[in-house]
């Protein structure tokens, strides 16, 4: 009998501990086209996050491939690191919101969600009710689209997309009268678009925070605690140059 139960303990100690990733480049890599932080250039991936990720793994002893790392549409990133173990999301924007949903490594960066508007229209926004009367284009689970449902903007307000590309088009075109997004990665955008970013300007700040690497909460601490030292350390460590590795990555895309 004690053998049966032995033997059953050990299965249960398999099963549970399947899928459970051991080291950091064990663990699956999610991201979105949301340049300069993460974005792909023909075949790789780039950008800040991935750099530091990529710089902090090493350090870490735990070397990340940049083929690691899958390129997604946000809501599917976003949802699949919500319900699947071992996956990490980025760069993903801390909120109150989201605290409990994630565990968090970072920062990444400081970022500025705006509301962004095409100077023609003279569009004025001196409070959050003002955006009630507008079209304003979202990606879909974004933080842009969050915080506008959390400041009570009616979802009929709200135009969804996948695509930051595509909302850009709309605002030129007057589709939309307004862009929920972080501003760099908006202005990013609406150039690779070819408009002129001269063109457009914030009209509203809905949130000024951090990006960070959102861990699916049943990651080991371990894990977590490790990427963190690591990262700690490509902001501290300087180069030849008397630039912190952290700088020089920053330079490079800005």
């Amino acid at each position: 009998m004690r053998a049966i139960q032995r033997i059953a303990f050990l299965s249960l100690i398999f099963f549970c501990s399947v899928g459970s990733a051991s080291e950091l480049n064990d663990l699956n890599f999610l991201t979105e086209e949301y340049p300069p932080y993460n974005y792909s250039n023909g075949n790789e991936i780039q950008g800040i996050a991935v750099d530091l990720l990529i710089e902090a793994s090493v350090i870490a002893k735990s070397e990340i491939q940049r083929k690691q790392i899958s390129m997604k549409p946000w809501a599917r990133a976003y949802r699949t690191t919500l319900i699947t173990d071992d996956t990490v999301l980025f760069s993903t924007t801390r909120t109150k919101l989201r605290e409990h949903l994630f565990q968090w490594v970072g920062p990444v960066s400081t970022t500025k969600i705006v509301v962004i508007a095409k100077k023609t229209s003279n569009i004025e926004v001196t409070e959050a009710t003002d955006l009630i009367q507008y079209r304003i284009g979202v990606i879909r689970d974004d933080v842009g689209e969050q915080l506008l449902t959390e400041l009570g903007v009616p979802r009929d307000s709200l135009q969804e997309s996948s695509y930051a590309r595509t909302i850009a088009g709309q605002l030129e075109k007057g589709r939309i009268d307004l862009w929920a997004y972080e501003e760099n990665v908006a202005n990013w955008w609406i150039s690779q678009a070819g408009f002129n970013t001269d063109d457009y300007e914030s009209v509203f700040v809905l949130q000024e925070g951090e990006l960070y690497y959102a861990f699916n909460k049943d990651v080991e601490n371990i894990l977590i605690e490790k990427l963190q030292q690591a990262i700690d350390k490509v902001k501290t460590n300087v180069n030849n140059d008397g630039l912190t590795q952290y700088d020089a990555i920053v330079n490079k895309y800005r």
